[in-house]
C-alpha cells in the first residue's frame, strides 16, 4: 500500500520530495498503530549525520569556483591542451568537464557553469546546436565520478562505505569515460569532415603540457619529500604551496591552481590529514584564496550571493535525503526490501546477473527520481543483495551512481536535460534527441565499470 499511495501522490505531479514523506505518513495514519510523530524523527535523524556535512560545503566549493571565473580559466586551458583536435571544442568540452568534476561534484553544476561557456563557444564556431548540447550533456555525467561527488558521499554515509575509497574508485572510471567520449567526437570529426577550431601553435600547447606536468608532478614531489626523505608532512605541504603560488605568477598558469582542488581532496583524505567532510572545508578555502586573493575576481557581494545560493540548494538536497530516510525506513519496516531480496536471490544467485538486474532497475528509477532521493530508497534494497552475493560495496556504488547519471539525461525528470535545453534555448524533445547518440559510450562505460571491477577497485585497494 505503502508503495501505491506513493506512486499515486507522483503521478499527481507532486514533488518527490514531499511524495515521500506524504506516502509514509498517511500509511501510518491509516495503519493506526504507530505514532505519526515518528515520520518527523525520521525525518531529522536521517540528516543529522557528520558525514553529510560534507554536503553544503562541496556545493559551496562548485558554487565559488563557478562565481570567480574560474570556469573561463579551464576552458582556457583546455583550449589549448586539445582544441587543435579535429572536432577541436568538443575535444575541449570533454576535458573541460574532467577538470570541473574535481570541484563541483555535481553534474547539474557541470552542465549549468562550464556548459554555458562551451555551448555558446561550439555554436559560434560552427557546431550544431544539437551536437554542443550533446556533448556537453555527456561529459556533465564526469561531475559525481571523478572526485569530488556528492552522490558518493551520500552513498558512503548510507552503506556505510568509507567516501575516500569511493572518490579513489571513481578516477580510472572517469578517465576512461572521458576517453571514450573524445573517440566519439572525433567519430563525428570524421563523418562531418569538421577540422580544428584553434591553430597548433608549440609555445601554447608546451605550456599547456607543462601545466599538466605540474599537476602530475606536485603532489608526487611531496609524497617523495615525505614518506623516502623524512620531511614533515605539514610543513613540506605549506612549502610545497608556497612554491606553486610563486610559479603561477611567474609562468601566469591559466589552471594549475584550480586543478589542484582534487589534488587536495584526495592527498588530505588518503594520508589521513582531514576527513571527507574536513576536505569539503579546505576545498571552499581553497576557492576562497582563489577568488578573493589570488586572482581577485571575487567580490564580498558576490560571496554573499555565492551562500545564499548554496543555502538554497543544500536545503533542497537535505529535505530530499530526510524524506527519503523515512520512506526507506517504511520499506524496511514494512518488509518490502526483505521480499524484493528474497525474490531476487530466488530468481538467480550469479552476481553477474543480479548486476544486470540492477543496472536497469537503476536506469529505470535513475529517469523518475533525482540521484539523491534514489540512492536513499535503493541502498537499503540492494545494499544486502550485493553483500550476499560478495559484490564488493565500493564497486556496486560507483555502479549505482554513474546509472542515476545517465538517468539525469532523460525525461520526465532528467534535471541535466532541463538545464541544457534551458541554456541552449532549445525544446527538451530535441534535446532528448540530440543526447541519444552521446547514450552509447555512457553505456558503454557502465557495461565495462560493471564487469570489470578491478578498474574501479584498483586505486582504493592499493591505498587502503
Amino acid at each position: 500500500m505503502l508503495k501505491i499511495i506513493f506512486l499515486i501522490l507522483m503521478s499527481g505531479g507532486i514533488p518527490v520530495a514531499i511524495a515521500m514523506a506524504g506516502a509514509s505518513l498517511i500509511y501510518l495514519i491509516y495503519q493506526d498503530t504507530t505514532p505519526p510523530f515518528v515520520v518527523i524523527h525520521r525525518m531529522v535523524s536521517g540528516i543529522d549525520s557528520f558525514p553529510l556535512l560534507a554536503v553544503p560545503f562541496f556545493i559551496l566549493a562548485g558554487n565559488l569556483m563557478n562565481n570567480a571565473g574560474i570556469t573561463n580559466r579551464i576552458y582556457n586551458y583546455a583550449l589549448a591542451l586539445v582544441g587543435w583536435l579535429k572536432g577541436g571544442l568538443g575535444h575541449v568540452n570533454v576535458v573541460g568537464s574532467v577538470i570541473f568534476a574535481g570541484m563541483s561534484g555535481t553534474a547539474i553544476a557541470d552542465a549549468a557553469g562550464l556548459g554555458t561557456i562551451e555551448i555558446k563557444a561550439m555554436k559560434d564556431h560552427g557546431y550544431s546546436t544539437e551536437f554542443a548540447v550533446g556533448v556537453t550533456a555527456a561529459s556533465a555525467t564526469l561531475g559525481p565520478i571523478i572526485p569530488p561527488s556528492l552522490p558518493f558521499v551520500i552513498y558512503g554515509m548510507m552503506a556505510n562505505v568509507s567516501v575516500g575509497a569511493l572518490f579513489l574508485a571513481g578516477i580510472l572510471p572517469g578517465v576512461l569515460m572521458a576517453l571514450l567520449m573524445m573517440v566519439t567526437v572525433a567519430y563525428f570529426a570524421h563523418i562531418n569532415g569538421w577540422g580544428s577550431d584553434v591553430k597548433f601553435e608549440w609555445p601554447r600547447v608546451i605550456k599547456a603540457l607543462i601545466e599538466t606536468a605540474v599537476v602530475i608532478a606536485w603532489p608526487l614531489s611531496i609524497w617523495y619529500l615525505v614518506t623516502q626523505l623524512g620531511f614533515q608532512p605539514q610543513w613540506t605541504v605549506f612549502a610545497a604551496i608556497g612554491v606553486l603560488f610563486a610559479a603561477d605568477r611567474i609562468f601566469d598558469f591559466q589552471a594549475v591552481l584550480p586543478i589542484m582542488t582534487p589534488v587536495l581532496l584526495i592527498g588530505g583524505m588518503t594520508t589521513g590529514v582531514f576527513t571527507p567532510t574536513e576536505g569539503a572545508i579546505a576545498a571552499c578555502v581553497w576557492a576562497l584564496i582563489l577568488g578573493l586573493l589570488w586572482y581577485r575576481t571575487m567580490t564580498i557581494k558576490m560571496f554573499v550571493k555565492v551562500c545564499l545560493e548554496t543555502v538554497e540548494t543544500t536545503a533542497t538536497v537535505l529535505f530530499i535525503v530526510a524524506a527519503a530516510s523515512i520512506f526507506g525506513w517504511m520499506l524496511t519496516a514494512t518488509g518490502v526490501t526483505a521480499a524484493i531480496g528474497e525474490w531476487v536471490l530466488g530468481f538467480t544467485k550469479e552476481p553477474w546477473m543480479f548486476l544486470l538486474l540492477a543496472n536497469l532497475l537503476m536506469l529505470f528509477v535513475g529517469c523518475f527520481l533525482e540521484p539523491t532521493a534514489a540512492i536513499t530508497i535503493l541502498v537499503p534494497i540492494l545494499v544486502p543483495i550485493c553483500q550476499k552475493l560478495g559484490i564488493d560495496l565500493v564497486h556496486f556504488g560507483l555502479v549505482m551512481v554513474l546509472n542515476l547519471m545517465i538517468g539525469l539525461l532523460h525525461p520526465p525528470m532528467g534535471m541535466v536535460l532541463f538545464v541544457l535545453a534551458r541554456v541552449a534555448k532549445l525544446s527538451v524533445e530535441r534535446t532528448t534527441m540530440a543526447i541519444l547518440p552521446w547514450l552509447v559510450p555512457l553505456l558503454g562505460s557502465l557495461v565495462v565499470i560493471t564487469y570489470v571491477p578491478s578498474l574501479v577497485l584498483w586505486l582504493p585497494k592499493l591505498v587502503y
